[in-house]
């Protein structure tokens, strides 16, 4: 029997590959829809200075702990553009820049769907705890709804709900809280980042699986995970399985 009683996973780049680009050219055509019909310019070089800009911001804040969503991303974008006046234009950007990744058809990671049902058939409880950058969590889950997994899930713990972001402690306690108040040593956690997933799974105690995937990151981002592992198929041996 295993000794753990749950495993949590990171969102971006663990259990869903990351198109940045992809995502970013979505919004750009989203909001330049919506700049032209109120005849306002929409120059590509524009809103990707200020998309560029929104992103410095979200990095910095990131970094510091300091809540930065998709809202103030737009409101960023609305800023650097000069249309913080008219109210009709600033409703319409800020709900597409937020709305537009539904458009985007994102990929699972390798081997994730057989992975969480043998985690799930051998009794363990599931979570997510997710930082989620510029895409707000309603938009995240119904990502995996559409992939069918959500379900799979028997509770998540996004940095938007919660209000902070790994590695800070109260993230992972919510996660640990919601999946029946698993003691932390009986939990596993496994993402792609050493400074937010593999730090904070170490100082509350957790199993450390760094995923490497899809992402290897650099050394200089934080501490080595407990185990490194490059496929999820990995997963339910290193839990004793």
């Amino acid at each position: 029997m295993s000794r753990f009683d749950a495993i949590t996973f990171d969102f971006w780049d663990t259990l869903v590959r990351a198109d940045v680009a992809a995502t970013r050219v979505q919004r750009r055509l989203a909001i330049a829809e919506v700049l032209v019909s109120h005849g306002l310019p929409a120059e590509h070089d524009d809103i990707d200075a200020a998309f560029n800009e929104a992103w410095k911001r979200f990095d910095a804040s990131w970094g510091q702990g300091e809540q930065f969503t998709g809202y103030h991303a737009a409101e960023t974008v609305l800023d650097v553009l000069g249309h913080t006046d008219d109210e009709q234009v600033r409703f319409r950007v800020i709900d597409a820049y937020l709305s537009a990744p539904r458009a985007m058809q994102l990929d699972l990671t390798d081997n994730l769907v057989p992975t969480l049902h043998r985690l799930k058939d051998a009794g363990l409880r599931v979570g997510i705890v997710c930082d989620v950058g510029l895409t707000p969590s309603t938009v995240l889950r119904e990502y995996l709804e559409g992939h069918g997994v959500l379900a799979l899930f028997d509770h998540w713990s996004f940095s938007d709900d919660v209000g902070v972001y790994k590695p800070d402690a109260a993230i992972f306690e919510h996660a640990l809280e919601g999946l029946g108040g698993v003691d932390p040593s009986r939990a596993a956690h496994i993402g792609d980042l050493r400074r937010t997933d593999i730090a904070g799974a170490k100082g509350m105690g957790m199993l450390a699986l760094r995923y490497r995937g899809v992402t290897d990151d650099d050394p200089e981002h934080g501490p080595e995970g407990d185990v490194v592992i490059d496929n999820h198929a990995e997963v339910p041996a290193v839990l004793g399985l």
